[in-house]
């Protein structure tokens, strides 16, 4: 598949302006009246390529699962998918008011190359978002471009990757409306490095994890005394889930990381599809309908549609 595949079917086209009627009369002007359309916002999805076993880490699967759902939503959208990793062609970021990651990270991340792409979205006013191993890059350049443009990252040596069922109690804001609390198993990553004094960063989901969370000897991903005295000593709350707005230094607009979604099979979950897509949504500058993203559960077969072949 090429590498800047774009998913036409998940494109809504743009509304056409109403027509205008002509009356001519001999005592009245003529008047013309046309309906305001709604500012349309492009989201541009950047679908890593194929990774892990199959059921875990489907970026392409899952971004057009989104995408699809926001077109569905009613709101005026323009989701579109980019397959394959970052675009050959940038232009299909043009008039973008969002763009969302969702791929492997590290080294392999498709955005390690694009720092400055980013940035300068970033300065313009674009929302960033990005899903699971996608938060994920290394330290330096790499990391301190994410604190800027999404609020905080994946460190190794610091952060930790560890598969455990995690309870969430929603807090007040935008991007938890319509949510209810929820329990979800997934590849919560927590221990996240973020902006100092978390400048401009909200928490969304937060929970202390199991003790079981740091059984595994320290690495780069599965263990570190930082985190060891954080969970196990002082007993604080980690984020894994988080809402960014930039401050002035670092450009405008917002961002967001989640660190959910290695299992392909959650997006069925109303309460966890639905709070990225209301993070989506946000990040994009729209508001968040108070019942949240319109988005009826996928049915079992329509989980199936768009995985890699594996």
């Amino acid at each position: 598949m090429m590498n800047a595949w774009i998913s036409r079917s998940l494109m809504v086209p743009a509304l056409l302006g109403a027509g205008a009627a002509l009356c001519f009369m001999t005592d009245t002007p003529a008047t013309s009246q046309a309906e305001e359309a709604p500012v349309r916002k492009k989201i541009v999805f950047v679908a890593g390529k194929p990774s892990h076993g199959k059921g875990q880490h489907e970026h392409r699967a899952g971004c057009m699962l989104l995408a699809g759902h926001l077109n569905k939503s009613g709101l005026p959208v323009e989701a579109v998918v980019v397959d394959n990793g970052w675009p050959a062609d940038n232009a299909v970021f043009d008039g973008a008011s969002a763009v969302v990651i969702y791929s492997d990270g590290g080294g392999g991340h498709p955005g390690i190359r694009q720092l400055a792409t980013l940035r300068a979205m970033a300065k313009k006013g674009v929302g960033i978002g990005c899903i699971h191993y996608a938060v994920e890059v290394p330290k330096g350049e790499p990391g301190d471009a994410f604190l800027d443009t999404i609020g905080g990252y994946f460190e190794t040596n610091w952060s930790v990757n560890p598969h455990w069922d995690a309870s969430f109690v929603m807090p007040a804001h935008e991007i938890s409306r319509g949510i209810k609390d929820y329990e979800m198993r997934d590849e919560w990553y927590y221990h996240m490095r973020f902006r100092k004094d978390m400048e401009g960063v909200t928490p969304i989901l937060s929970t202390l994890p199991p003790a079981e969370t740091l059984s595994r000897p320290d690495g780069p991903h599965s263990g570190n005394p930082h985190v060891r005295a954080a969970v196990l000593e002082r007993k604080e709350k980690q984020h894994v889930m988080w809402a960014f707005e930039r401050p002035a230094a670092a450009g405008s607009g917002r961002g967001f990381g989640f660190t959910g979604g290695h299992f392909h099979k959650n997006w069925q979950n109303d309460q966890q599809r639905r709070i990225v897509l209301n993070a989506i949504a946000w990040i994009s500058g729209l508001a968040v309908p108070e019942q949240g993203v319109a988005s009826p559960a996928p049915s079992d077969d329509q989980m199936l549609e768009n995985l890699d072949p594996k």
